[in-house]
C-alpha cells in the first residue's frame, strides 16, 4: 500500500520561504510522476506542480510565477517542494500525490492515485 506523509508546512510572514517534503512508502518510488496540489478553505483543490518519474520533466500551476520548485531525490523516496517569496494567498493546506497514468495528466487531480493527509501553509504578517 501507497503511503506518502508531507512535512515541512507551518507560518511564515510574507516574503519568506519554506520547504515542503512527501516521504513515500509501499512501492517503487521511480515509477511514479508526482505533484502537490494546494487547497485554501472555500476553493477547489489546486494543481501547484508536478514531476515526472524520471525527474527530468516539471511542470508549475500559473499562479507560481517562478517563485517554487519541485524535486525529488530518488535515493530518499522523498519529493520536495520550495516554495520562495510566498503571499497570503500562498495560505492552503498543501498535498502531495503520486500516480502512474501518465505525464498528461499531471495538472488533473483525478490523475493520481495516491495522496498524503496534507500539511497547513499560512502566510501571515
Amino acid at each position: 500500500q501507497v503511503q506518502l506523509v508531507e512535512t515541512g508546512g507551518g507560518s511564515v510572514q510574507p516574503g519568506g520561504s519554506l520547504r515542503l517534503s512527501c516521504v513515500f512508502s509501499g512501492d517503487t518510488f521511480s515509477r511514479y510522476s508526482l505533484g502537490w496540489f494546494r487547497q485554501a478553505p472555500g476553493k477547489e483543490r489546486e494543481f501547484v506542480a508536478a514531476c515526472s518519474w524520471s525527474g527530468d520533466m516539471t511542470d508549475y500551476g500559473k499562479f507560481v510565477k517562478g517563485r517554487f520548485k519541485i524535486s525529488k531525490d530518488n535515493a530518499k523516496n522523498t519529493v520536495y517542494l520550495q516554495m520562495n517569496s510566498l503571499n497570503a494567498d500562498d495560505t492552503a493546506v498543501y498535498y502531495c500525490a503520486a500516480g502512474t497514468r501518465g505525464w498528461y495528466t499531471r495538472e488533473d487531480a483525478k490523475g493520481y492515485d495516491y495522496w498524503g493527509q496534507g500539511t497547513q501553509v499560512t502566510v501571515s504578517s
